[in-house]
């Protein structure tokens, strides 16, 4: 067991939605939380790291890619809880959004495939209700970004 999972405190977790036209990248995890599931890439900030700077970390080891300037878009809170209702995981995750700058999309850390997909491609993923949220929240975001 790691000590993000039954953590004393939540763990800050960063997003990092990247867009190739209208295409967003997802990563499908290969560790709980969610393992299995396609997701927004991102992982836990270093300490002493930028949030941006972790955003960005993440987008490269996750999945190859860069993007440009990047945007706030939404902080999302994380929590699983096991069958005694005691807290297993929890983050707090910050997400930012760019669009693609360079890099073509290759799994790696904790992913075990990483892709873009068209928007009409995503409610076949089942993704979390979140991550919709969020790449809903990005895109527009971007639009006068």
């Amino acid at each position: 067991m790691s000590a993000r999972e039954y953590p004393d405190r939540p763990w800050v977790g960063i997003g990092c939605l990247a867009f190739r036209g209208e295409d967003v990248l997802l990563v499908r995890r290969s560790h709980p939380p969610r393992a299995g599931e396609w997701s927004v890439p991102g992982g836990a900030q270093h300490l002493g790291e930028t949030a941006e700077a972790a955003a960005r970390r993440e987008l490269l080891e996750e999945a190859g890619i860069e993007v440009g300037p990047l945007a706030l878009v939404a902080c999302v809170d994380v929590l699983h809880r096991d069958e005694a209702g005691v807290v297993r995981f929890h983050y707090t995750i910050i997400d930012y959004a760019g669009r693609w700058a360079s890099g073509e999309p290759r799994a790696g850390d904790d992913a075990s495939e990483a892709r873009f997909f068209a928007p009409q491609e995503l409610p076949a993923l089942g993704l979390w209700e979140e991550a919709v949220r969020v790449i809903d929240t990005a895109r527009k975001r971007l639009a006068g970004f």
